[in-house]
């Protein structure tokens, strides 16, 4: 077979979840698959410095670079199976089109997003329900919405799991603990913290999380930092802001923006407590990761968190500080139902492997082309 892959969302120097899935997807594919033929496609212009040109050593992978906005069709000529990793172009007529669908949050959670975006978005999954041969979606959760917003045939779909790179999301030993506590302090932060990941963006809902951090501390409950990891999103940077001011709490939440892989291993292994209460995720790459590292999770008990997560983090109602705040209280306070936690974090982090997910992909690569497996 000849595989064509989409690269744009991880040719920028940072990218977010989707840039890692697709990263770790194809990088994963090229250590399993030997056999199939798989050509990288990316569209960077001549002068364009912001994209990189992916860099993946198995023979049996190409790049194709689409320099003066071709399209698809001619920059990748013939080929079998044409992946798109998240809904993007799909004007391709000579393969078979797969499309992951990460989540349906412009449908389920509306308000982050601009009239703009939600008419893009609509439009680009119009397109996916009626051109795909197969949709992947990374959750449970996720295929539910798919299949709630859009009239799509059941074995049109299916489910496959992100998985997490156990080489940068692990549990440190004694001494990179200690490495990991200088790289922490050097930034200003001391044990104990409370941790939280993700683009800063109204979904995420930090702005209970800041309020239930603010219960803490008024109760002489916890005296450390809430530390903040990620990209700056849209729309509520002003509200968290000022809300932060209105708290007296401005020399107390730090917001680092984007973070390394090795620093952010070094934060969940040495956070307090990791802490995601988001209100809508497709997946939730930061859980998987805090898991990976052993960390001790509150996450919220809607969306795809709770299946993620499942008994291995205490699961909460993310509309509620209280709840959030009772949550982190009891993990601080009790050392053996933290350890029990954190026990339970690493075995569930044992069932999310990017070489399965590769695995499961190459299946439905095969299943749409008509090949069977080999």
């Amino acid at each position: 077979m000849r595989i064509a892959i989409n690269c744009r969302s991880f040719s920028k120097r940072h990218y977010t979840g989707i840039g890692r899935y697709a990263y770790n997807l194809v990088k994963s594919l090229s250590e399993i698959d030997h056999e199939n033929e798989y050509d990288l496609y990316l569209q960077k212009g001549p002068f364009d410095t912001q994209r990189q040109i992916p860099k993946i050593e198995a023979e049996n992978f190409h790049v194709k670079i689409d320099r003066f906005k071709r399209g698809l069709e001619k920059t990748l000529g013939k080929i079998d199976v044409y992946h798109s990793p998240s809904p993007d172009e799909l004007s391709v007529d000579t393969g078979k089109i797969v499309v992951t669908v990460h989540d349906l949050v412009y449908k389920a959670y509306p308000k982050g997003h601009t009239q703009e975006t939600l008419e893009t978005t609509q439009r680009q999954l119009e397109e996916i329900v009626n051109k795909a041969a197969k949709i992947i979606c990374c959750s449970e959760n996720t295929r539910r919405d798919l299949h709630k917003y859009f009239t799509v045939d059941q074995t049109k779909t299916c489910v496959i799991y992100q998985g997490v790179d156990k080489k940068e999301f692990y549990p440190l030993d004694d001494k990179e603990k200690q490495a990991a506590r200088r790289r922490i302090e050097a930034q200003g932060i001391k044990d104990p913290f409370i941790l939280f990941v993700g683009t800063v963006e109204p979904r995420k809902n930090l702005e209970n999380l800041i309020r239930a951090y603010t219960l803490l501390k008024s109760q002489k409950k916890f005296k450390g930092k809430l530390v903040c990891a990620g990209m700056k999103g849209w729309m509520n940077e002003e509200e968290i802001s000022g809300l932060i001011e209105r708290l007296g709490l401005k020399n107390d939440v730090v917001f680092l923006g984007y973070v390394t892989n090795e620093a952010l291993r070094y934060f969940y292994n040495m956070a307090e407590v990791f802490v995601f209460p988001s209100f809508y995720e497709g997946f939730g790459f930061p859980i998987v990761e805090a898991l990976s590292c052993g960390a001790a999770v509150v996450t919220s008990n809607v969306s795809s968190c709770p299946e993620i997560a499942k008994d291995a983090a205490m699961i909460v109602d993310p509309y509620k500080s209280e709840d959030i705040a009772l949550a982190i209280e009891r993990i601080m306070a009790d050392g053996n139902f933290k350890r029990s936690l954190k026990e339970k974090a690493l075995k569930r982090a044992q069932e999310f492997s990017f070489t399965k997910t590769a695995e499961e992909t190459l299946k439905v690569y095969q299943e749409v082309a008509g090949k069977g497996s080999k």
